[in-house]
């Protein structure tokens, strides 16, 4: 049997079917809307009617992080199977959830729980858990899978496509004026991921650019020496998910491409519409 259990959190998107049969388990966070808690689970309220819901809204829901009871709860349990324990978390800078993991750590300092900083966000804190589920699956020791982990990161690349400015205003990232002044202008932000932050990768004067320019990158970046596997993310967004499918496949005819959606708490700052592609080749 396995000794050692993988814990992710749900803003690491990871869709069921593909961490199925590993030993893996996701705490959720949760989104406070109007006085009212969401658990980013897809389960207590469905991704697509809780975007509708905020749409026209003035107000930003506000992300909330598993409290260190809700770790406790979960390394408690595995403890008592004589599980060790890998917990590879949200960016630290985008989010309180691992400073949670880490003081439910600190109750079983006689245990074998490593937290880790993933610096990332989305699929690319997924593909992380996930790998380390598959290597921790052919009894690989802790150290060992913690050191392939923190090397496969830097293969990981990753875009974010916003297609509206409005819940990036909203929730403060963009400035008022300048957001407004950008709508107008049509110029459309592709944002990506660096040093545990999300920032700005380059700006674009219209969606249909900006998922070519999104691929022209890949392009750039891919170099063709191993098998690429790309995730595509969508919020509420089928039909933008499937387009973009569709031209990866013809441009880069990847090893695999995994379909997810985007939860609550990252989808509430992308705004339905909006896209994240992750991406790496091994």
């Amino acid at each position: 049997m396995n000794k050692i259990t993988i814990v992710t959190d749900s803003t690491s998107d990871l869709p069921e079917n593909v961490c199925k049969g590993y030993d893996l388990i996701v705490v959720p966070l949760s989104v406070v809307f109007k006085d009212k808690i969401y658990v980013d689970n897809g389960i207590d309220i469905k991704p697509e009617n809780f975007y509708k819901m905020i749409e026209d809204s003035s107000e930003m829901p506000q992300a909330s992080q598993p409290t260190p009871g809700n770790f406790i709860k979960v390394y408690n349990s595995l403890v008592n199977q004589g599980k060790e324990i890998i917990s590879i978390h949200i960016s630290r800078k985008l989010s309180g959830t691992l400073n949670s993991a880490e003081i439910a750590a600190r109750q079983f300092q006689e245990k074998n729980i490593e937290v880790l900083d993933s610096e990332v966000v989305h699929m690319s804190c997924g593909f992380m858990a996930l790998k380390a589920a598959k290597i921790a699956d052919k009894g690989s020791t802790k150290n060992e899978i913690i050191n392939e982990i923190v090397d496969f990161r830097k293969k990981i690349n990753s875009f974010f496509l916003p297609k509206s400015l409005d819940n990036l205003i909203k929730g403060g990232r963009i400035n008022k004026i300048k957001g407004k002044l950008a709508n107008l202008l049509e110029i459309k932000p592709i944002l990506t991921l660096k040093d545990g932050e999300i920032s700005l990768y380059k700006n674009s004067r219209s969606w249909k650019l900006a998922k070519r320019e999104v691929l022209d990158s890949m392009e750039s970046w891919v170099k063709g020496e191993g098998k690429l596997t790309v995730s595509i993310g969508d919020v509420a967004s089928k039909e933008e998910a499937d387009e973009m499918e569709k031209q990866v496949r013809e441009r880069f005819n990847p090893a695999q491409i995994i379909r997810t959606n985007i939860g609550i708490v990252v989808g509430s700052h992308l705004g339905i519409g909006g896209l994240g592609i992750t991406f790496f080749e091994e």
